[in-house]
C-alpha cells in the first residue's frame, strides 16, 4: 500500500469528477432517480434546520426559566485560570477540544470523547449504527487522540501563564499539527510525540502574534488568525519532518482491523428521496465534528447534547459567556446544511466536501461579531456554505503528497471569514 493511503479519503476524492447523471429513461426520455439528488436532499436539509430551529428556540426559552447558574461564568472560569487556579486551569484545558465549534465547554468536551470513542468501537466490530467512519476510516482515533490531547496539555503548561492577560488560544493543537501528522505519518510513538510537541510549540505561539498584531488591529475575527497559524505551522512542521530521521512515509500498514475499508457513506439499496433525506441529516450532523476529525453522527450529537446542557445549567459560561449558543447552533446548522445542498454532487458515489467549514469559522463568527443579528447569521451560513469548499478545493489539490489536504481547509476558513465578516460590516442593518 502506498504512502498515499494513509491520507483520509478526501485525498483521492478531491481529483474525482463528478459523476455523470444518469441517463435517460429509454423511453420516455424522463432521467432517472440519481444519488443525493435534489429533492430529497432539499427535504433533509430543511427538516435538519427545522430541529435546530425548535432546539434555539427551546434552549433560550430554558435559559430565561432558570432561576439559579451552576459553576463559574466564562469569566470567572478564565479569570480563576489566569490565577493559576489548578482546578479551573483543567477544565479550561478541557474545554479547548471543543473551542473550534466556539462552545468551550468542558461537558460538551466530555460528550465529544464519549460519542466518539462509542463510534470508533462500533466501527471496528463492523456494527452497521456505528454511523459515519472516524478519523476517515483510517483507525487512527486513539493515536490522533493521544497526540492532540499531549499538545493540548503541552500547549496549556506554556502558555496558559498568559491567561492573566485574559484569553489565549491555547486550544490550537487539539484540531491542528499532531492529527495532521498522524493521519500522513501512521501510528507509533515517534509520530504521537513529533506531533505532539510540533503542534504546541509552533501553532499556539504564531496564532497569539497573528492575532496581536494582525487580526485585532483589523477587527478581524481570532479564527482568521488562529488558522492562518495552523497553516503556516502545518506547512513548517511537514517540511522539517522530511529531514527527521525517525519520521519515515509508510510503505505499507499492519494489518489490523482499523484499517478495513469504510463502511458505506450512503444507506444500501437504490436511491430514493427518504434515503437521501436521511443521509443529509447525518452529514450535516458529522459537519459538527469535522474539525477534530471525527465527522461522525455520534460524535456530534455527544457535543451537541454536551453544550445544551451546559448551557441550561449557565448560559453564562458556553460560548465564551456570549449567551449566543441557541443562534450558533442554528447557524451551524444551516451553514451545514445549505453547503450539503449546494455541493452535493461532491458527496456522490462515497465522495467529500468540506462543507463543514462554515461551521467552525463564518458561521459562529458572525453571530458573536454581529450580536446574534438576524441578517449577519443567515448571511454568514450561506456565504461559508458557498465559498468554503471554492477556495479550500483548489488549495487541496495542488499540495505536496506528504502535507496533509486538511491544509487547504484552514487557508479557506482564514481567507472565508476575513471575506464575510468585512463584507457584512459594510451592509445597514447587519
Amino acid at each position: 500500500m502506498s504512502e498515499s493511503n494513509t491520507q483520509p479519503a478526501v485525498q483521492s476524492v478531491l481529483k474525482q469528477k463528478t459523476p455523470a447523471d444518469p441517463s435517460p429513461h429509454p423511453k420516455r426520455g424522463i432521467p432517472q432517480h440519481s444519488e443525493l439528488a435534489f429533492p430529497g436532499v432539499l427535504l433533509g436539509a430543511a427538516f435538519v434546520v427545522g430541529i435546530f430551529g425548535v432546539l434555539a428556540i427551546m434552549l433560550t426559552a430554558a435559559a430565561s426559566f432558570m432561576k439559579r447558574e451552576v459553576g463559574q461564568t466564562y469569566s470567572e472560569l478564565l479569570a480563576s485560570a489566569g490565577e493559576n487556579d489548578v482546578l479551573a486551569r483543567i477544565l479550561w484545558a478541557l474545554g479547548d477540544m471543543t473551542e473550534p465549534q466556539s462552545y468551550a465547554s468542558g461537558i460538551a468536551s466530555i460528550g465529544l470523547l464519549c460519542g466518539a470513542t462509542i463510534a470508533w468501537l462500533a466501527w471496528r466490530a463492523r456494527k452497521r449504527l456505528a454511523g459515519m467512519p472516524t478519523l476517515y476510516g483510517t483507525g487512527l482515533w486513539p493515536w490522533v487522540l493521544g497526540s492532540s490531547a499531549l499538545s493540548l496539555l503541552l500547549s496549556n503548561l506554556l502558555f496558559g501563564w498568559m491567561l492573566a492577560q485574559g484569553w489565549q488560544p491555547t486550544f490550537v493543537p487539539f484540531v491542528s499539527v499532531p492529527a495532521l501528522l498522524v493521519l500522513v505519518y501512521g501510528r507509533g510513538w515517534a509520530v504521537l510525540v513529533t506531533g505532539a510537541v510540533s503542534g504546541a510549540v509552533t501553532t499556539t505561539p504564531v496564532a497569539i502574534l497573528l492575532i496581536r498584531f494582525v487580526t485585532s488591529p483589523l477587527e478581524l475575527p481570532s479564527v482568521v488568525a488562529i488558522t492562518a497559524a495552523m497553516s503556516l505551522s502545518a506547512a513548517v512542521t511537514f517540511t522539517v519532518s522530511r529531514y527527521l530521521p525517525w519520521m519515515r512515509l509508510p510503505d505499507t500498514l499492519t494489518p489490523d482491523a482499523g484499517h478495513q475499508q469504510p463502511l458505506p457513506v450512503t444507506v444500501v439499496g437504490p436511491p430514493s428521496v427518504l434515503k437521501d433525506a436521511l443521509w443529509t441529516v447525518r452529514r450535516v450532523l458529522a459537519d459538527f465534528t469535522e474539525a477534530q476529525f471525527c465527522a461522525n453522527e455520534w460524535a456530534s450529537l455527544g457535543v451537541i447534547i454536551g453544550v445544551c446542557t451546559a448551557f441550561i445549567l449557565n448560559p453564562r459560561l458556553p460560548a465564551f459567556g456570549t449567551e449566543l449558543l441557541p443562534r450558533i447552533l442554528f447557524s451551524q446548522a444551516l451553514a451545514s446544511a445549505l453547503g450539503v445542498l449546494m455541493w452535493r454532487r461532491l458527496y456522490r458515489a462515497g465522495g467529500w466536501a468540506p462543507t463543514f467549514i462554515p461551521v467552525v469559522s463564518v458561521a459562529p463568527a458572525t453571530v458573536i461579531a454581529f450580536n446574534g443579528s438576524a441578517l449577519a447569521m443567515v448571511l454568514g451560513a450561506a456565504g461559508g456554505a458557498l465559498l468554503g469548499p471554492i477556495i479550500a478545493r483548489p488549495v487541496m489539490i495542488r499540495l505536496p503528497k506528504d502535507f496533509h489536504p486538511f491544509i487547504g481547509v484552514t487557508v479557506s476558513i482564514a481567507a472565508t471569514s476575513a471575506i464575510i465578516v468585512t463584507a457584512l460590516r459594510l451592509l445597514p442593518g447587519s
